[in-house]
Formats: C-alpha cells, sequence, structure tokens
C-alpha cells in the first residue's frame, strides 16, 4: 500500500504535475506549464530573489531526479514522453535571473530552451547518455544552463 502511494506520488511529479499527460509535444506542454507555475510563483512573491530562483531549482533537479528514479523502474522507454519534470528543471535554470515583466527575455529563455532540449547539441546530448534518471535529468540541466548562459550573452551585448 505504502509503495503504491510513493510510486503515484512519483508519478505526479514526475509528469510535471499531469503536464506530462499531453497528446501532443508533452515536452513543449510541460515546459509552458512550467513557465505558467515560475510565473504565478513570481506572483505571489515566492521568487523575488536570486537565491530563491536557484533554490527552485535545485529543489526541482533533487526532487524530479529522486521521483523519475522511482517511476523509470517499472519503464520500458528509456526517457517515456509523459515525464516532464526534467523540462520543469531545465526551464527553470533558464529563467533565473528575469522576471515575468521582462517579457522578452523570458520568451527568448523558453525558445532557446525548447531548441537545445529538442536538438541535443553538444553537451546535451553527452549529459543525455548518463543512465536512467541521471540521463532523463540532467539533458535538460544541462539544456538550462545553456540556455541561461545564452540569455546572458544575448542581454548584455543589446537591450534585450
Amino acid at each position: 500500500m505504502f509503495s503504491r502511494v510513493i510510486t503515484a506520488i512519483a508519478t505526479w511529479i514526475s509528469s510535471g504535475f499531469g503536464s506530462g499527460y499531453a497528446n501532443v509535444i508533452p515536452g513543449t506542454f510541460g515546459s509552458g506549464a512550467a513557465l505558467i507555475f515560475w510565473w504565478l510563483l513570481f506572483q505571489i512573491g515566492v521568487l523575488s530573489s536570486i537565491e530563491s530562483q536557484i533554490a527552485l531549482s535545485a529543489i526541482t533537479i533533487f526532487v524530479g531526479t529522486a521521483a523519475v528514479g522511482i517511476v523509470v523502474r517499472g519503464e520500458s522507454s528509456k526517457d517515456p514522453q509523459w515525464i516532464v519534470i526534467d523540462e520543469w528543471a531545465g526551464l527553470f535554470i533558464s529563467l533565473i535571473g528575469l522576471q515575468p515583466v521582462q517579457w522578452l527575455p523570458v520568451l527568448v529563455a523558453f525558445v532557446a530552451f525548447r531548441v537545445f532540449d529538442g536538438t541535443k547539441v553538444g553537451p546535451v546530448g553527452w549529459a543525455e547518455q548518463l543512465p536512467r534518471e541521471h540521463g532523463i535529468m540532467a539533458d535538460d540541466v544541462v539544456a538550462g544552463v545553456l540556455t541561461a548562459l545564452a540569455v546572458w550573452v544575448v542581454r548584455s551585448m543589446c537591450s534585450l
């Protein structure tokens, strides 16, 4: 009984609180749900500092990795599409230092993250080769870091 409850909670977390069950492009849908959640957290004052944004990213990585580790034991697919907590973690990293009122950098970060995650360029693809839950989470974490760096460079070069 207890293990079924743990598995159900891990499944709910791994699915991005249900956002991974979208029939079409679940990764993008999950990233969109993460963006809405991020925006809501900003509105209620939870993400008022860079430190709180980093903490959100770290907690999502830690809890997400644990949850994915529980659910992939019974999966036949290496990276089931319905698991999108990795997209949540990567997007949260992508948005560190941004605020919702800065809609253009937020939009650029969202699109860049989806491109880095979708193309699996360089270190993103390498991170994906890690075993099980570590590979599932790591490629999106790396994509998030690359996105955050790219957004920072673009913002420092122009008035974005």
